[in-house]
C-alpha cells in the first residue's frame, strides 16, 4: 500500500473516532453551586468543580442540566471553579449540572496536517521510512562498553529513524536528553515531543540541567512551549516561554497576572454566590485576559523562531503553525507507545531524523470507538506498526531498535516480577540498585519488605459503581489504602503515590488527602491518580489499589482486557522502594484465568510469602488519624456518643427493609430531636451512617454487613468534603 493510501486510512480512522466522540464518547465533569453572572454577551455562569478540568480555554462544551443539553463555551477554569457562557439562561442558581467535553477538535487538526503531508513528497518519504523502517543499519559498529548515549547519538546521525525501547528505570530520559543536548552542541536544531505535558517537562528540564552543568546553556536556546508545570521548579535560568516573556515583556506579564488575581478575588468573595456582586467586572476582566493572552502568543512566536531545542506536546505541535510550519534536524518523540500512529507519522514529517522512544509493554494509545479501522490505526502503537514488536516476539531485536536494558529504579524484590513476567529476562537490575533502594524498603509499614500484598478477602461487599461516570469504586479498599499512606508517612516515607485503575476511586482518595492530610502534604509529595495519569511518574512508595471485589461478578475490563498486562506493568514500575498491593485475593483468584497478569502477580507475592491478611489489621495500623479511626464493630461506645451528640440529622443506609430492634432502640431517643432517616440503598451493598453530614461511619450498623469475617471493623470518618462526594455516589 502506498504511503498516501496509508495516510488516508489514518484520516478515515480519525474521522470515525471523531464521529464517535461527538455522539457517545464524551468526558463528563460534575458542576455544583452554579451562579448566573450576566446576560450581556450570552449567559455566563460560575460553577464549582468536583475535580480540575483539563480543557483548553475557549473550548466548546455541552452543559447537561436535567433533561436539557445546551452548548456552552469555557471562558476560564482553575482547580476549583469554571466560568462558562451558555446560549440561554438556566436560572439564577444551579445546584447541579454536568459538563460534557468532546476533545475531537484536536483530532481534526491532526487530520488536516495529514492532508498537507499527502501533498508533500519529502514529508511522505519521512512518514514511509518511519512506518516501514529499513532492515539495514548505517552506523559504526557498537562496542561492548559503549554507552547508550553514544550508541543513540551515532545511530541518529547515520539513520533516518531510530527506535528506542526504554523499559521503566532504564535511563530513557537521561539518554534522550543528552542526545538532544549533544545534537545542539554540534549545531543541530531539535524538537522534543510527547503525548503528555509532564513527559515534555521532564525531558526539557533534564536537557537544560545537562547544558547548564557543562556551561553550555544560553538563554533562549532551550524553550518549553505550551502548558507546563516547569514554572514551579527551582529553575536558575528561564526555560519556559512565560519565564522568558517575564524578562522581555514584564509589563504585559504583570498586567495579565494582576487581572488573574482580581478574577480570583471576585470568585472567592464569600458573598459572591449569594449577592451576585461584581458580575460585570468579572466578565470585563475575562475579556481583557483573553486579549492579553493573544498578545502573549504573538510574542511567543518570536521566541520559537530563535530557540534551538523546543519541547511541546504532539497535540500542540499539530495545532500550532509556529511548530508545524518549521523543519528540524532531529525530532525526538518520547512515550511514543502511548501516541496515535498518525501523530508519530506527523512528528516524523517535521524532521530530517527522528528518534522514537517508548515502551510497548506499557499503556497503549486510547481510542473510544471499537471500529476495526480505529483499532488498527489508533489503538495500536508505532512499534507494532513498524514491525519492532514482531521482531521481539520472534526472539530478535529489530536492526533499528536500541534496547535500554539496565533498570536502576526499583528494588529487586519489586522488579523481580516485571523482569521475569513482563520483559522475559531481557531487562536486568543494575548492580547498584539494591544498595540504593534498601533504605526505602526498611521503612514502616512492613519493614524490610519491598513488595507486599494487603489482602482484603472476607471484609465485605464494598465495591460499587459511580452512577454518573460508571467508574468503579470501593470504599473499604480506599480507606485501607489511606491508612497505608498514613503509615508510610509516619514511617518516614515522603514520596508516595496512590494508583488505581478507576477514576472515581482516585478522585475519592484525592479528596481524603487534600482534606485530612493537608498539613502532611506541605512536607511530603503525595499524589493520587489513575494508572493512565501516572505513567511517566515515579515515587519512593506506591499503593496500588485494584478496587474490584464483591458484589461484582468479575473484575472490570481494565484488569481483564487485552491491555491489562500493560496497565499492571505501569502500576508496579512507578515504584522505587516499596510496592503495596491492595487486592481481594479470593475474588481475584476465583474470577481471573491463570494467564491473567494480575493473577500472576498475586500468585508471585503469595509464593514469596508477602501476604498480609485482614486478620492482621490490628498489627500494622499503628498511626490512626483523629479524623479517620478504625473501630471494632462491637465497640459501640464511639458510635453511641456520635448519635447522642447529633444536632440535625442521622442518616442510615442499609440493605434491608427495616432496622432490627437493637438499632431501633439505639436511635429511638433521638428521633424526636433530630431528623432520623433510613434508606434502603440500591447503589451500594454495605451499611453506613451519616451524622449531621459531618461524620460518616462505614460498616455500621454492622449487623447488615455481608460476606464479612472476623475481625469485624468499622471506620469513622470526619470529612465534610468526602461525605459530600460519598452522598453523590450512593445517590442520596
Amino acid at each position: 500500500m502506498k504511503t498516501s493510501q496509508i495516510i488516508t486510512q489514518w484520516q478515515d480512522a480519525l474521522q470515525i473516532e471523531m464521529n464517535f466522540i461527538k455522539t457517545k464518547g464524551s468526558s463528563k465533569y460534575r458542576l455544583i453551586n452554579g451562579v448566573s453572572l450576566s446576560s450581556s454577551d450570552g449567559f455566563s455562569y460560575l460553577f464549582e468543580t468536583s475535580r480540575p478540568l483539563s480543557i483548553p480555554t475557549g473550548t466548546n462544551v455541552t452543559i447537561q442540566w436535567g433533561h436539557l443539553e445546551l452548548p456552552a463555551r469555557l471562558v476560564s477554569s482553575d482547580n476549583k471553579h469554571v466560568v462558562l457562557i451558555l446560549e440561554k439562561s438556566i436560572g439564577d442558581t444551579v445546584t447541579d449540572a454536568i459538563l460534557i467535553y468532546d476533545p475531537w477538535q484536536l483530532l481534526e487538526e491532526l487530520a488536516t496536517r495529514l492532508e498537507e503531508i499527502k501533498k508533500d513528497k519529502k514529508k511522505r518519504g519521512r512518514v514511509h521510512r518511519t512506518i516501514k523502517p529499513s532492515n539495514e543499519i548505517q552506523q559504526p559498529s557498537e562496542t561492548k562498553n559503549q554507552s547508550f548515549v553514544k550508541q543513540l547519538f551515532d545511530r541518529s546521525k547515520s539513520n533516518p529513524v531510530t527506535f528506542v525501547w526504554g523499559p521503566p528505570g532504564t535511563g530513557k530520559t537521561y539518554t534522550l536528553a543528552r542526545v538532544a543536548a549533544n545534537k545542539y552542541l554540534v549545531g543541530k536544531r531539535v524538537l522534543i515531543l510527547s503525548n503528555s505535558n509532564s513527559a515534555v517537562d521532564v525531558l526539557i528540564y533534564e536537557t537544560f540541567e545537562f547544558l547548564l552543568r557543562k556551561d553550555k546553556f544560553n538563554k533562549g536556546t532551550v524553550l518549553r512551549y505550551g502548558n507546563t508545570n516547569m514554572n514551579d521548579l527551582s529553575l536558575t535560568e528561564s526555560v519556559t516561554s512565560i519565564q522568558l516573556l517575564t524578562e522581555t515583556e514584564p509589563t504585559l506579564v504583570t498586567d495579565l497576572d494582576k487581572l488573574k488575581i482580581q478574577r480570583e478575588q471576585i470568585k472567592n468573595d464569600s458573598g459572591f454566590a449569594k449577592n451576585q456582586r461584581d458580575t460585570k467586572d468579572l466578565l470585563e476582566i475575562e475579556q481583557k485576559i483573553l486579549g492579553l493572552e493573544e498578545k502573549m502568543r504573538r510574542k511567543e512566536k518570536k521566541l520559537l523562531e530563535d530557540a534551538k531545542i523546543i519541547g511541546t506536546t504532539l497535540a500542540k505541535a499539530a495545532s500550532d503553525s509556529t511548530i508545524y510550519e518549521q523543519e528540524f534536524d532531529l525530532v525526538i518523540v518520547d512515550e511514543a507507545s502511548m501516541a496515535y500512529i498518525p501523530y508519530i507519522g506527523f512528528a516524523a514529517s517535521l524532521g530530517k531524523r527522528v528518534i522514537i522512544c517508548g515502551d510497548f509493554k506499557q499503556l497503549p494509545p486510547i481510542a473510544q470507538s471499537r471500529h476495526p479501522l480505529v483499532h488498527q490505526c489508533l489503538r495500536q502503537d508505532i512499534f507494532l506498526e513498524a514491525g519492532v514488536t514482531d521482531s521481539i516476539n520472534q526472539g530478535i531485536l529489530h536492526p533499528q531498535l536500541l534496547l535500554l536494558s539496565e533498570q536502576r529504579r526499583m528494588h529487586p524484590q519489586i522488579s523481580a516480577f516485571t523482569n521475569q513476567y513482563i520483559y522475559h529476562s531481557l531487562v536486568f537490575d543494575h548492580s547498584s540498585v539494591l544498595a540504593k533502594r534498601e533504605n526505602l524498603a526498611q521503612k514502616l509499614p512492613f519493614p524490610n519488605i519491598a513488595s507486599i500484598l494487603v489482602d482484603t478477602s472476607g471484609t465485605g461487599t464494598f465495591a460499587a459503581i459511580d452512577p454518573i461516570t460508571k467508574s468503579r469504586w470501593n470504599v473499604w479498599q480506599l480507606l485501607l489504602s489511606f491508612q497505608l499512606i498514613k503509615e508510610l508517612l509516619e514511617g518516614g516515607t515522603t514520596s508516595i503515590g496512590y494508583i488505581t485503575p478507576y477514576r472515581t476511586q482516585a478522585e475519592l482518595m484525592d479528596i481524603l488527602i487534600e482534606d485530612i492530610l493537608n498539613n502532611e502534604k506541605k512536607k511530603a509529595d503525595i499524589i493520587s491518580a489513575t494508572v493512565h495519569r501516572f505513567q511517566g511518574s515515579e515515587r519512593d512508595a506506591i499503593v496500588f489499589d485494584t478496587v474490584d471485589s464483591l458484589p461484582f461478578h468479575k473484575p472490570g475490563m481494565l484488569l481483564t482486557g487485552p491491555e491489562s498486562e500493560r496497565l499492571l506493568n505501569v502500576a508496579i514500575t512507578r515504584t522505587r522502594g516499596k510496592f503495596i498491593h491492595v487486592s481481594d485475593v479470593s475474588f481475584m483468584k476465583d474470577r481471573l484465568n491463570m494467564n491473567n497478569t494480575v493473577r500472576k502477580l498475586i500468585v508471585h507475592q503469595l509464593e514469596h510469602k508477602k501476604r498480609v491478611p485482614h486478620s492482621a489489621i490490628g498489627k500494622w495500623v499503628n498511626n490512626q488519624d483523629a479524623r479517620l479511626k478504625w473501630v471494632h464493630s462491637h465497640s459501640l461506645d464511639p458510635l453511641k456518643t456520635d448519635v447522642k451528640l447529633a444536632k440535625q440529622s442521622i442518616s442510615i443506609g442499609i440493605n434491608a427493609s427495616t432496622l432490627n430492634n437493637q438499632w431501633t432502640t439505639l436511635f429511638s431517643e433521638r428521633q424526636n430531636q433530630v431528623n432520623c432517616t433510613t434508606t434502603v440503598n440500591q447503589n451500594v451493598q454495605f451499611p453506613y451512617m451519616i451524622i449531621d453530614e459531618k461524620i460518616l461511619w462505614i460498616g455500621q450498623p454492622f449487623d447488615y454487613m455481608k460476606n464479612a469475617l472476623p475481625p469485624l471493623v468499622s471506620v469513622r470518618i470526619q470529612s465534610e468534603a468526602f461525605i459530600k462526594r460519598f452522598l453523590q455516589l450512593v445517590g442520596t
